[in-house]
Order: structure tokens, then sequence, then C-alpha cells
């Protein structure tokens, strides 16, 4: 669903687990929390608050 990342809620370096949120999407006026399809740690974060973001664009990598 393309939006507007309004949240990130990881950092770099950060453990999640799988189904943990990892950053806040607004679309159609509405926020749709992302989550973590795996657990792992963040090694990359690929978007910044305000960003406008297509579907299916990378918002986190998790190794």
């Amino acid at each position: 669903l393309p939006g507007n990342i309004v949240g990130i809620s990881v950092k770099v370096g950060d453990t999640v687990k799988a189904g943990q949120q990892v950053a806040v999407l607004e679309a159609m006026k509405m926020e749709n929390t992302i989550e973590s399809p795996v657990a792992g740690t963040v090694t990359a974060i690929h978007v910044n608050i305000g960003d406008s973001v297509p579907a299916d664009a990378p918002i986190v990598t998790i190794g």
C-alpha cells in the first residue's frame, strides 16, 4: 500500500521479533503498522519520517 512514513520504531542494531512493529505508514488517512516478517537484527533503514513510499518498497532490512 503506497503512503507516507509517519513513524519509525527501530534503529540500526536493534533486535526485533517476527510481528514486531518497525514503522507506521499513513495511507488513505489511516495509519497502518508495518511489522517485521522475521526475527533478527535491523541492519539498515531505507526511509525517513515524511517519505512517500510506493507499495512493496523496502522499509528496513533485517539480517
